[in-house]
């Protein structure tokens, strides 16, 4: 499969229980051809030596990877990756975890939403059918659940899970969003990057997903991530008030 319209962005700090296997189910989905780019923020345990072996071996044009030299945060990571796709002629490019806690079957999905029924952006959304999360701790839902309410309620995005980093994006959005200028590192870049393509006029269509805590490897969720996505969606508001929400030049 050389050709591909859709790439998969991966973000990785020491997933090596992970990364062969999410590699494996992605581009061995049958449905859709889609293309793999792991941005690896210098695991020590040998994640991005996997993915080399991988890219050698079996999957010379499906599979790469962008190596970084330290963990310089999750949006800075998507940003390399969305300017990498966009130089390299996708279509279609995509956010994922490498943990399974997005499913690969639901990749086609996400596609289709935007391929086929004309929407600019596709979330895979925990809350938009109830609460769709599976061995996340009862405190750790709630406050999941709740800070997609309250960022939904302080910007007026009408989705139901701000905070989903399972997302495809149409080329012609991230043209659109002036990429540089997405200011959060955490899981508050999720909350800015939907709210720009909102504030901008894209059409986005929450597709309910199952998400599932990983089994393998170490969370990286914090109670900064989440103070970042709280105090950062009021910064985001008076953003949009004051005119702070353009497109590119």
């Amino acid at each position: 499969m050389e050709k591909s319209d859709s790439v998969v962005i991966i973000p990785t700090y020491n997933e090596k229980e992970n990364i062969e296997n999410i590699i494996r189910a992605v581009i061995g989905l049958s449905e859709h051809g889609f293309h793999i780019l792991v941005i690896d923020d210098g695991s020590p345990d040998g994640t991005a030596d996997i993915v080399k072996r991988l890219m050698a071996n079996e999957f010379k044009h499906e599979l790469h990877l962008v190596q970084r030299t330290g963990k310089l945060g999750l949006g800075t990571a998507y940003i390399a990756g969305f300017k990498w796709a966009l130089e390299h002629g996708y279509e279609y490019i995509f956010e994922m975890d490498a943990d399974f806690s997005h499913a690969p079957k639901d990749l086609p999905r996400l596609y289709n939403a935007c391929a086929k029924d004309g929407y600019d952006v596709s979330v895979g959304s925990r809350y938009v059918s109830g609460v769709n999360v599976v061995n996340w701790p009862m405190g750790r839902v709630l406050m999941s659940y709740y800070a997609s309410k309250y960022v939904r309620t302080v910007t007026g995005v009408p989705l139901h899970d701000t905070t989903a980093g399972f997302v495809c994006y149409r080329r012609k959005v991230l043209e659109t969003i002036d990429l540089d200028a997405i200011r959060f590192k955490g899981y508050a870049f999720q909350i800015e990057m939907k709210f720009t393509a909102y504030k901008l006029g894209f059409k986005i269509k929450e597709v309910p997903v199952v998400f599932v805590n990983r089994e393998l490897g170490t969370s990286k969720m914090s109670g900064g991530i989440f103070s970042e996505a709280l105090f950062g969606v009021m910064r985001l508001r008076w953003a949009a008030m004051t005119g702070g929400i353009k497109a590119k030049k």
